[in-house]
């Protein structure tokens, strides 16, 4: 009868020793190495990505009952890359991880103000969460739907204070319209952004570096809705639609079009596959 035991402890050592070594051959296949952040020639400041790697222990714990390989109870777990975005020097971003199926909005407000409460209860429906990048001249004239914005989940940047155009500015100048309305913004909701947008896409390498010196990112975008010639709604979707990508951001602006034309446009997005998430998510490693 011992014997009977020890042979079955054996063997379970056996298939257990054969299993690990099994998992640990065949999670090669499925394992990815983590990407770096980078500089691109093209598109600048390029966030990195997790690489993927299979806990073996926890994988084997999973298959023990079974008692044979199943891919479907791998268990896997992320692995950071060792250059992060804040590891890069000052350049402005245009988009995400080209690998990663998500897109974000960037909503830039300097006007447009009615059309505001539609556009905060389309994204509402959706349980979307947008980037709205604030004037601070606007945003001290509209405390209110500021707040309101804050209050939904948004993400909220800085669009300078009276929307100039920054490469014509001293950096004194450049860094004035930047602090006023950081200081504007934190009145109103209690945190200074950590994201800017220039005015109109107007920047030189000195308005980023005046940022960044404020612990500030430059934000641009790889996707422009055009709303302000004031298309009509078929004409807006096609024009993203055609230009969608992984790691996409849209610029638009709380313009008519948008207004009407936004709970198709997140319809067709989710329909083609992408999450829809705020700049800190789609600039994140996470996969």
């Amino acid at each position: 009868m011992l014997d009977d035991f020890s042979n079955q402890a054996k063997q379970v050592s056996i298939n257990k020793s054969e299993l690990v070594k099994e998992i640990e051959e065949r999670s090669k296949e499925y394992e990815e190495p983590p990407q770096n952040a980078k500089i691109d020639k093209v598109w600048k400041k390029t966030p990195g990505r997790n690489g993927i790697k299979v806990n073996i222990e926890k994988s084997l714990e999973n298959m023990k009952d079974v008692g044979e390989f199943n891919k479907s109870l791998l268990v896997f777990e992320q692995v950071e890359p060792d250059i992060k975005l804040d590891d890069l020097p000052a350049s402005p971003i245009y988009r995400g991880h080209p690998d990663k199926r998500m897109v974000t909005l960037l909503i830039n407000v300097a006007w447009g103000t009615e059309n505001i409460p539609s556009i905060l209860n389309t994204l509402k429906k959706h349980k979307v969460k947008a980037n709205f990048f604030i004037e601070g001249k606007w945003a001290r004239n509209n405390t209110q739907l500021v707040k309101m914005i804050k209050e939904e989940g948004h993400l909220i940047g800085n669009h300078a204070f009276n929307h100039p155009d920054m490469k014509h500015l001293t950096k004194k100048e450049n860094e004035e319209q930047i602090v006023k309305t950081n200081e504007i913004l934190k009145a109103i909701t209690g945190d200074t952004p950590k994201w800017f947008a220039p005015p109109s896409g107007s920047f030189t390498d000195e308005v980023v570096k005046t940022a960044a010196e404020l612990e500030m990112e430059t934000v641009l975008w790889s996707v422009d809705t055009v709303d302000w010639q004031k298309p009509t709604t078929s004409v807006m979707i096609n024009r993203v639609m055609s230009k969608i990508h992984p790691g996409a951001m849209v610029l638009m602006h709380p313009t008519k079009v948008i207004e009407q034309g936004l709970d198709e446009l997140i319809l067709n997005i989710i329909q083609n596959e992408y999450k829809i998430g705020t700049i800190e998510r789609l600039l994140s490693e996470k996969r």
